[in-house]
């Protein structure tokens, strides 16, 4: 079984067309759980309509307002499912997503060496995949090689083995909201590879309230978080641009904590 997990906040407005790509799955065999970082809209309305009716799991689980980040640590703790999926609460997902990644359960549980599997995003608007491909379908590779080595960009939807990821929880720092994503990624890029797939099966839209936005915002409000993020990157050595990039960033983060 897969986990579909949605971390969300006063998203009410926007969890339906999560909830109906959800019904129109070629393959049941998953659960969806739904953390509320601390919602003060609908949203636990919403949810109490949908389990009544719907067709497969639903587990919504509330919690106070701490950031994306706690809101998955709780979720790989409390999640069911063999591997984690993570979905945000404004995206969606083609009818045969779940389908997708059923069918490369047993290729990536053949080898210790594999976390997962990654399939590429697309736009949902025109419905054109996001970035340029990986060279080759199926090829086996971590989030840092696809990115430094074979220069694949654009946001990727990574599915990861629920025991794996409950060895990399996120750091939760005091007064702090926010930690990025990559900063996990990186480290279970450290030890593991995915089944990189050229198949889009999440459909994305940036929302101007969404994470994705107001990034400078975020950094002077969670130095702690990007700053461990970018000391981690700059102390791999990945390339002179790539040190000096992310040793700037730590500096601005250092300052932004004093």
């Amino acid at each position: 079984m897969i986990t579909i997990f949605t971390p969300t906040y006063n998203r009410a407005y926007r969890l339906p067309d999560l909830y109906h790509s959800l019904q129109q799955q070629t393959c049941k065999d998953f659960e969806w759980l739904v953390i509320d970082d601390g919602s003060t809209d609908n949203t636990s309305e919403l949810f109490a309509s949908w389990k009544e009716n719907s067709s497969f799991s639903i587990r919504y689980l509330k919690q106070p307002n701490g950031g994306k980040h706690r809101a998955i640590n709780r979720g790989v703790k409390e999640a069911k499912g063999e591997y984690f999926f993570i979905v945000d609460s404004d995206d969606c997902l083609t009818a045969d997503a779940v389908e997708q990644i059923v069918n490369l359960v047993p290729q990536a549980n053949a080898n210790p060496d594999i976390c997962g599997m990654c399939f590429r995003c697309k736009n949902v608007k025109s419905g054109e995949i996001i970035g340029n491909p990986f060279p080759q379908d199926g090829m086996l590779a971590s989030s840092l090689e696809w990115v430094y080595q074979y220069k694949v960009d654009g946001d990727k939807s990574e599915v990861i083995n629920t025991e794996v990821l409950r060895r990399y929880p996120f750091p939760e720092f005091e007064g702090e909201n926010f930690v990025p994503e990559a900063l996990i990624w990186n480290r279970v890029a450290d030890s593991y590879r995915m089944i990189c797939k050229n198949t889009g099966i999440y459909l994305c839209e940036y929302l101007p309230d969404g994470l994705s936005q107001g990034f400078k915002r975020n950094l002077k409000r969670n130095p702690k978080g990007f700053g461990l993020f970018y000391r981690e990157t700059m102390k791999r050595g990945i390339s002179l641009k790539v040190t000096v990039k992310n040793m700037l960033r730590a500096l601005q983060c250092w300052w932004y904590a004093q």
